[in-house]
């Protein structure tokens, strides 16, 4: 059995490329602070209840679950955001942003690459589509998100002789609870505002079962239309 590793698995994105990877008969370890929303019940679903920015304890559990698989798989998903005149951000909220965004996973893929090398196996970062735009009032989580898709791009040019795949996938607004921070979410009044998680699960799949030849390392999803809505 294939052994993955997935953050912010809770709930939203996270959540949904967890059950579908289970689907493939994956093992998932599934990192989050609350899964008490999370409708999953499957004892190939490892719930790993911490806080990833605790990186002593994250590097802890990381090593652990290394010795005990061979992870072939790791998703870098977690994010957080904070959006408004940049001067209106107190230093915590841009720490945790560059944190979660952009150091975690730097340090993910540091600890888990020689495993996934000698596996063969898949980075999936997931970024945002204002890694490639410019955002008003989320100048920093904008920047975050940029830093990690040339982090995602240049990891590849990288490892790519040994044959690991790493894959940047950069989502417009989608349906979670991403948005808790903002003042602002996804307009739900029609499906074409938004992306549906279950279709970034639908995305990973195609990924993975891609041919070992090729590797889409750059894809952008967006809805149809495009309309967001004030809190």
């Amino acid at each position: 059995m294939k052994t993955a590793v997935v953050t912010g698995a809770s709930s939203g994105i996270g959540l949904e490329i967890s059950k579908k990877l289970i689907e493939m008969n994956y093992k998932v370890y599934g990192f989050g602070r609350d899964f008490s929303k999370a409708k999953i019940d499957n004892p190939n679903f490892i719930k790993q209840v911490c806080d990833i920015t605790d990186v002593n304890r994250l590097c802890e559990v990381i090593r652990r679950i290394k010795n005990e698989n061979d992870i072939c798989l790791l998703v870098n998903n977690a994010g957080v955001g904070y959006f408004g005149p940049h001067e209106e951000l107190n230093p915590k909220k841009i720490h945790d942003m560059v944190s979660t965004n952009l150091e975690i996973p730097m340090i993910l893929s540091s600890i888990l690459l020689r495993d996934l090398k000698k596996n063969k196996g898949t980075i999936i970062n997931i970024s945002s589509v204002t890694a490639k735009d410019i955002s008003t009032y989320g100048c920093a989580y904008s920047a975050t998100k940029a830093g990690f898709s040339h982090f995602s791009e240049s990891l590849f040019s990288e490892v790519r002789r040994t044959g690991v795949k790493v894959v940047c996938i950069h989502p417009d607004m989608t349906k979670s609870n991403f948005y808790r921070n903002a003042n602002f979410s996804e307009d739900d009044t029609e499906s074409d505002f938004y992306i549906r998680s279950e279709i970034i699960g639908d995305l990973v799949k195609s990924i993975v079962t891609q041919s070992p030849d090729v590797v889409i390392t750059d894809i952008t999803i967006r809805p149809q239309k495009h309309r967001i809505k004030r809190k």
